[in-house]
């Protein structure tokens, strides 16, 4: 029985890695960079929730397979930002990534100097 579970264990691990893997290489392919892992996406049919669980604001966006553009939106920490769903046609959200708003630099708020 203990032999079972290791090996299941094991083979979740190594499963759960390749996924991570192929996610990396997806967003290097595609070009577009995530966000730290305090940043978290889920996601339906009918919407994507993005929720940013840092101590600092970025702007996000959701990316999509069939390359669907949605705007740049601000998530502060604490919020929870709503983007469209998958759909009902079988599209798939492959991630949530940083992106550039005016006055902002990857994907944090600019600091400005203070008079």
């Amino acid at each position: 029985m203990r032999s079972t579970i290791t090996g299941l264990t094991a083979g979740l691990l190594a499963v759960s890695s390749s996924v991570v893997a192929q996610a990396a290489s997806r967003e290097a392919e595609e070009g577009w960079d995530s966000p730290p892992a305090c940043v978290h996406i889920n996601s339906d049919w009918r919407y994507t929730f993005v929720t940013n669980d840092c101590s600092s604001a970025y702007d996000v966006t959701v990316v999509y397979r069939d390359g669907a553009n949605v705007p740049c939106r601000v998530a502060s920490p604490g919020d929870i930002i709503s983007f469209p769903g998958y759909g009902t046609q079988g599209n798939t959200v492959l991630g949530v990534a940083l992106c550039a708003v005016a006055g902002r630099k990857d994907g944090r708020l600019e600091e400005t100097s203070r008079l």
